[in-house]
């Protein structure tokens, strides 16, 4: 009898230390879901400014980000990779955090390559700010592009509009002689005469009329030249209540932009080199509303099928699977 108390008193001794075990390890768990800031050292981002991001140019300027995190410690770095694949292939090596600014057809490719990436806003819509333009008396409208040399950056917004333009006159890009190269080299090959039409945005579109290139077409009615905010699938499900913060910086610059509207077009113009008029100008092609909509995902569907149709993706993925909503 005394020994089977004994053994009665051993069990319940086992029992509870194996609760008190199991209510630490879910606290443990908890605690890695909800991610330890403490262990955050830095967060690293993209810097893009490039065609007219005046968002991250007033963030970088107004030291937003530094001012949010900075109170805990957090150093922020902030990396200048403009192109897309690069900026893709940092994150999946965890060398970024966040893409501030990435291209719809990039965060799609990267996507279906297996890149660990979630999308959490929209940057920017600008389909004004995307164009195909020509120093030609010959190229009128989209149909005269047939058989011209068209210089443009392959899979990217730009891309999209010349196949969806050519697409709209019953052609495809087979009907022109597509060569694949950069804005800056498309922008100068204009000017010499080297390609007939170049797919331009932003500055270097700008640069181009006023030396005197006349517009094909915009984006208006083709693209809408959708860029995206993205985060690193880990970080994301670490940090949560980090990711929520950087949202909420992003917010607090588009709201600084709308109150003081004219120094932001002064801080831009700096760091750009643009006129201020210029900037005004071309600020107006911008919808930098950060709320992701159905009218998005349907844009980015049809980049998915853009990417898909002309060989330069073989998966297609869900796109909503791609978006994770911050509350």
């Amino acid at each position: 009898m005394k020994s089977f108390r004994k053994r009665g008193r051993g069990v319940s001794v086992i029992l509870s230390v194996l609760l008190i075990l199991m209510l630490l390890a879910g606290c443990s768990n908890e605690e890695a879901a909800s991610g330890d800031v403490s262990s955050v050292g830095e967060i690293n981002l993209t810097y893009v400014k490039s065609p007219l991001n005046v968002p991250s140019i007033i963030q970088k300027h107004k030291g937003l980000f530094e001012g949010e995190f900075g109170q805990d410690d957090i150093e922020i770095n902030l990396y200048e990779i403009t192109a897309g694949p690069e900026q893709t292939q940092a994150l999946a090596a965890g060398e970024l955090d966040f893409l501030n600014a990435l291209g719809g057809t990039s965060a799609i490719l990267a996507a279906s390559n297996g890149v660990d990436l979630k999308i959490i806003s929209i940057y920017s819509r600008a389909p004004k700010a995307f164009t195909i333009l020509t120093n030609s008396d010959e190229i009128q409208g989209i149909a005269d592009l047939q058989g011209k040399k068209v210089g443009g950056p392959k899979g990217t917004v730009l891309h999209q509009l010349l196949v969806t333009a050519l697409n709209s006159e019953n052609l495809d890009q087979d009907d022109v002689e597509y060569i694949n190269m950069d804005i800056p080299l498309a922008l100068s090959s204009l000017m010499n005469g080297s390609v007939d039409a170049a797919l331009l945005a932003g500055p270097a579109a700008l640069q181009a009329l006023e030396s005197g290139a006349e517009v094909v077409t915009t984006g208006e009615g083709l693209v809408e030249g959708t860029i995206v905010v993205a985060v690193r699938g880990e970080f994301l499900q670490k940090y949560p209540d980090l990711v929520k913060r950087f949202l909420k910086v992003q917010k607090e610059s588009l709201e600084f932009i709308d109150e003081n509207i004219e120094e932001a077009y002064e801080i831009t113009a700096q760091e750009t080199g643009l006129t201020i008029d210029d900037v005004a100008m071309m600020y107006e092609w911008y919808d930098f509303d950060l709320t992701i909509n159905e009218s998005d995902i349907k844009e980015l569907e049809l980049t998915q099928e853009f990417l898909m149709e002309n060989g330069m993706m073989e998966n297609a993925i869900d796109i909503e699977a791609l978006i994770e909503y911050i509350e």
